[in-house]
């Protein structure tokens, strides 16, 4: 097995890494389910500003649970991450999947901006994720 590189012994020290991330993106969802139902509500009422809240939401507490989950087996065992990865992928799917043939069939007025919430949620995160890895993260590295 390799030696620890200096960047896997100053991962291992710096414990907190894993999550550091974490206020930055849930911020901005909060903000975005904000915006988001504001606008739902003008648009579309009630409903809409409630399913876009709440696809919002859903979107941020599935990548939350990944991280959390992931950053615990990390800090366990590398090895274990792919595995608890995998598993949780097709948990949260098959979750997701059950609760969108549900809330289906309940003709609720608010699926389709559920669905817009969701798919804002997921590149709201994604672009906030990766504008914080190119900036904060990147600087942290070098100093």
């Amino acid at each position: 097995m390799a030696e620890p590189t200096a960047d896997a012994a100053r991962a291992a020290a710096d414990r907190g890494w894993r999550l550091r991330h974490l206020p930055v993106l849930v911020l901005s969802s909060v903000a975005l389910a904000a915006l988001g139902a504001a606008v739902g509500g003008v648009t579309g009422g009630a409903d809409a500003a409630l399913g876009v809240a709440a696809g919002v939401a859903v979107t941020a507490l599935s990548y939350t649970l990944t991280t959390v989950v992931l950053a615990w087996a990390d800090a366990r065992n590398p090895q274990l991450v792919l595995p608890v990865g995998v598993g949780l992928y097709v948990a949260k799917i098959t979750a997701l999947g059950a609760v969108m043939v549900l809330v289906a069939s309940t003709g609720w007025a608010g699926l389709v901006p559920l669905c817009l919430g969701i798919a804002a949620g997921v590149a709201v995160w994604t672009g906030v994720h990766i504008w914080w890895l190119t900036t904060v993260h990147a600087r942290r590295q070098q100093g």
